[in-house]
């Protein structure tokens, strides 16, 4: 009969196995879905984060320049560069 016991204490092995794997397929399933949210929860802050470094671009565009006149359109080589101002800009906000 030792056969019968041990039988039985895999079947109830396998039992306890079978309602862990439900557990961690509902587990996994919720957290899929959390992933999804915050996937796109991740690229609406990344449209956002777009938008409003063109809302700052164009404000700088709007800034005069040292000379006096205004905007990218005073530089010599006509391409648009914020970095100096962006980075005077957040050195004056650190200190």
């Amino acid at each position: 009969m030792p056969n019968k016991v041990q039988i039985d204490q895999i079947a109830e092995r396998v039992e306890r196995l079978l309602v862990r794997h439900a557990e961690l397929q509902r587990t996994n399933a919720l957290l899929a879905a959390q992933v999804e949210g915050l996937i796109q929860e991740r690229d609406s802050f990344k449209s956002r984060l777009g938008a409003a470094r063109a809302r700052v671009d164009a404000l700088l565009d709007r800034l005069p320049q040292p000379d006096g006149s205004a905007g990218p359109a005073a530089s010599a080589s006509g391409q648009i560069n914020h970095s100096d101002s962006r980075r005077n800009s957040s050195m004056n906000k650190s200190t």
